[in-house]
């Protein structure tokens, strides 16, 4: 049951990116292309359509593709749990 809430979570939550990024490509405010960028990852985890899409985007600019994952390694690193540090008592 859980695994179904997940995908219906991701399913709506990609395509909501979509939908967002197709008005984005209209609207000077949003960016459109990064948003249908995002929506395809997301919907990736779940569609075997999307995944292709996104790999075959992945192909055609390898550029972009080193530049989207040098942003995600620093996310990674900038926003990532931190241990909590063990402190050790001298007595």
């Amino acid at each position: 049951m859980e695994r179904q809430i997940k995908r219906v979570v991701v399913l709506v939550v990609g395509w909501m990116l979509i939908a967002f990024g197709i008005v984005g490509l209209f609207l000077p405010v949003l960016q459109g292309v990064l948003f249908i960028l995002l929506g395809l990852y997301v919907l990736s985890r779940e569609s075997e359509t999307a995944h292709r899409w996104l790999q075959r985007g992945r192909k055609r600019y390898p550029h972009l593709d080193e530049r989207l994952r040098e942003g995600g390694l620093w996310w990674r690193r900038r926003f990532r749990r931190q241990k909590p540090e063990e402190t050790t008592e001298d007595e």
